[in-house]
């Protein structure tokens, strides 16, 4: 089973040296770096939260700023000529800005403006009718032309960066946003220009999801990393030359370029003045339609016969498996185990044999005496801002030997536990048939025999699920393992954790076992206490992997760079393999330097919490044009950072940025024996989401998911009788997104959303559709203009 290659491999990376950047924008980036750990290191607990975010004083000097440019340009020709420029593109027509595609199988240019006259609307006659939210006359009202192309350029230029690094690593980047960023550089935008992830499909009926059979074949290709990126040689002579193959490796210090830019942009008053402006109409746009358009809506949903919120896909994206199950759940199994088990042996100390009887009889407890409260698994109001007592909950009524018996993978009887009790869950999920789940596994990076054992767990105890794609967790825990003396450097720990995933791609028949598990392994995380201070400023200076001998821990952008440079090397070498590719998805923006949330935006297909969004409007803005998904957790996050109330989910839903709900560890924060139906069910009643509400996170959910879009079927048309070949079809396509979402849930708005699967209303998605149009077209008019201007 197998993916098919991309036809335009190889590819290179493209390289930007120092001397072309900016020297002002190098220091500035300093600048806004120093201060962003300086605020880190200073700030009380609450304070990202409490403070409002604009100062009284320093917004009346920017009002009074603005108004004095205003001014200026009143008294300024070329501004005069520009700005007649911008209103005659805006003023073509008063309809949403939508790009046209004639024939999506072709190569079609495009053009987001529209014909003069008002007979032309701008709105395909596919689109449904509703009362459409439109504003007339000076678009630029409250910021002057000047701020407005410097803001409109600098978000231009942010999205080229993430669109170059998404396509490199097979990342997926927002269709509509490409087309309008072709436009706007007079280029046509083709079909053939999207990447995609390719995940292998679940296995059909019958099929063996453990089989050895069809194994590629061993290329015997020679690997060595070297500045902590694996690359990769032909044979031993090219490794002697240093002649790698033509993949993509990817620069670190043109990585740190790219950085620095928009690290910049979210410091530049203008850009910010820009955005949160922007956001704000979002905010209000959002709310004029809901007020309009709310019955029209729910009557569209009304008419969908047999789907409603219940029975519509929906995937935990963020679950980490040692906490998948509920605490309820956790006691059953333990007291049960204990039961049958109670005289195995499941541990050893020092040479000495320990028995599950005498594990308990050393902790002073008796399993049928535990009720949840003594499991002390749940996390509560005492580990607010305390991740460190949060991490404690891991061990079952606070003895690390539970968590080593019950919840480890690698233990004295091969995980045997952990593995009953995850197959419990996914049972729970395939009973539930519309509920999927990603659980995260842990790879540490302190042994490359880490895969090997997890595979063989895996395929020994028989994990495998329809209902489940697995991702595994890095935690960031260099400083322990150098403490330890476990490596040397930061580069043996990235070594330990990918040079095993491209021995097993080059030559999977020495590594059967991995190359099996890697199939259902849809992407990769970063994860640890995001609050944990660092000292070191992450630029071009930073040492390389193989020099990192300190014992402090490297920052979260260096760890994120180095994951995304071996995923992407890894990705387009598996490519041309025809093999499955990953997609990284850390843990970013739930604590912290804004920073983070800078190298997500690069780096990441998608992200987990984001809470720090709400505090940089350009970031925020950026999310939204690029269409970033982020899987947010309220229930986590009102235990460890911030309460439930002041969850920015719903104000960035009302955006349109695109959210989905995550349960993150059932075991500390839910109660139900379905934790996802419950953090909907909460978000629902506390922020009174409506149908098509929630309907529309769920549809992200799939969208953001590992979930494959493939369809493999192990007969053909001419093998079965026509009558039942599409009862049979169906049954072996009921694991990817093209089932849950319709045939077509690539295109755009409407188009792509069938109502019948997703229960979201045709409103809601050409709303979405016409206002993510509507503000690139503002970007796009500002790059052009310029041209415009000067003719």
């Amino acid at each position: 089973m197998s993916c098919n290659p991309h036809a335009d491999m190889p590819r290179q990376f493209p390289k930007v040296t120092l001397s072309e950047a900016e020297e002002e924008t190098q220091l500035l980036t300093e600048k806004v770096y120093a201060s962003a750990l300086k605020e880190e290191d200073n700030k009380d607990a609450l304070s990202m939260f409490t403070v409002p975010e604009d100062c009284p004083i320093g917004l009346q000097q920017a009002k009074e700023h603005a108004l004095l440019k205003e001014f200026a340009e009143q008294h300024s020709a070329l501004c005069t000529k520009r700005k007649k420029s911008l209103k005659m593109i805006r003023s073509l027509s008063m309809f949403p800005q939508i790009p046209v595609n004639t024939d999506c199988t072709e190569s079609v240019a495009f053009t987001p403006y529209l014909c003069p006259g008002s007979t032309c609307s701008s709105v395909p006659e596919s689109f449904p009718g509703y009362q459409r939210v439109t504003i007339s006359g000076d678009y630029c009202a409250g910021i002057t032309v000047e701020d407005y192309e410097h803001s409109a350029k600098s978000l231009f230029k942010a999205l080229l960066i993430r669109e170059k690094y998404s396509k490199l690593a097979y990342h997926r980047f927002c269709r509509t946003t490409a087309q309008f960023l072709r436009s706007a550089e007079n280029m046509t935008w083709s079909e053939e220009d999207e990447v995609f992830p390719d995940m292998c499909p679940s296995p059909t009926g019958g099929e063996d999801p453990y089989s050895t059979q069809n194994i590629p074949e061993n290329l015997n290709y020679e690997l060595k990393m070297m500045d902590g990126i694996v690359y990769v040689y032909d044979n031993a002579e090219a490794l002697r030359e240093n002649q790698p193959r033509d993949l993509p490796y990817p620069d670190f210090e043109t990585f740190a370029i790219d950085f620095s830019h928009v690290l910049a942009m979210i410091a530049d008053g203008p850009t910010k003045t820009y955005c949160h402006r922007r956001l704000n109409f979002l905010s209000s746009k959002f709310y004029l339609h809901e007020m309009l358009n709310e019955m029209a809506e729910l009557k569209e949903l009304k008419c969908v016969p047999h789907r409603d919120f219940y029975n519509v896909r929906k995937v935990d994206t963020h679950i980490h498996a040692a906490a998948c199950m509920s605490q309820k759940h956790l006691l059953t199994f333990i007291q049960k185990t204990y039961r049958a088990d109670a005289d195995r042996v499941v541990l050893e100390n020092a040479g000495q044999k320990i028995t599950l009887r005498q594990v308990f009889h050393s902790l002073n407890k008796d399993p049928y005496d535990l009720t949840v409260d003594s499991l002390d698994v749940h996390a509560g109001r005492h580990t607010f801002h305390r991740f460190d007592k949060f991490n404690s909950k891991y061990n079952p009524v606070g003895a690390s030997e539970l968590r080593e018996i019950f919840l480890k993978t690698d233990n004295l009887i091969d995980g045997e536990y952990f593995a009953r009790i995850i197959k419990e869950v996914s049972h729970d999920l395939e009973e539930s048939k519309y509920q999927h789940a990603e659980p995260r596994l842990s790879i540490y990076g302190r042994s490359p025999e880490e895969w090997h054992s997890l595979s063989k767990w895996f395929i020994q105890h028989k994990v495998h699920s329809p209902n489940m794609r697995w991702i595994i967790q890095v935690p960031r825990i260099y400083d322990i393992f150098k403490a330890k003396k476990l490596v040397p450097n930061f580069a043996k720990m990235l070594e330990n954790i990918f040079l095993p995933l491209f021995e097993a791609s080059v030559n999977p028949q020495n590594h059967k076992e991995i190359h099996i598990f890697l199939k259902y392994v849809s992407g990769f995380d970063s994860v640890d206490d995001e609050s944990k201070h660092s000292d070191h400023m992450f630029s071009f200076r930073s040492p390389k992997p193989e020099q990192w001998t300190a014992d402090e821990n490297p920052p979260y952008s260096y760890y994120v760079f180095h994951m995304y440079a071996n995923i992407m090397v890894l990705n387009n070498l598996r490519k041309e393999r025809g093999l499955s590719t990953f997609q990284l998805r850390p843990h970013c923006g739930e604590a912290g330097s804004i920073t983070h949330l800078v190298s997500g935006f690069l780096t990441s297909d998608n992200i987990s919490h984001g809470l720090n969004l709400k505090k940089s409007p350009v970031l925020q803005y950026l999310y939204y044009l690029a269409q970033v998904p982020i899987a947010m957790s309220p229930l986590s996050n009102n235990s460890l950072f911030l309460e439930y109330s002041k969850n920015p989910l719903p104000e960035f839903l009302h955006k349109g940025l695109c959210v989905s709900l995550s349960t993150d560890d059932p075991m500390q924060f839910h109660y139900t024996k379905e934790p996802l139906m419950e953090e909907y069910a909460i978000a629902a009643q506390l922020w009174k989401l409506s149908t098509c509400d929630v309907c529309e996170i769920a549809r992200n959910s799939v969208l953001q998911s590992g979930l494959s879009d493939q369809v493999v079927t192990p007969f053909s048309p001419q093998d079965v009788n026509p009558a039942c070949f599409s009862v049979l079809f169906s049954v072996v396509c009921l694991q990817n997104k093209r089932h849950f979402l319709g045939v077509n849930y690539l295109k755009d708005g409407p188009e792509g959303n069938d109502i019948r699967r997703t229960n979201v209303a045709q409103i809601r998605m050409a709303y979405r559709h016409e206002t993510l149009c509507n503000e690139l077209s503002f970007i796009v008019d500002a790059v052009r203009s310029e041209d415009m201007s000067y003719q």
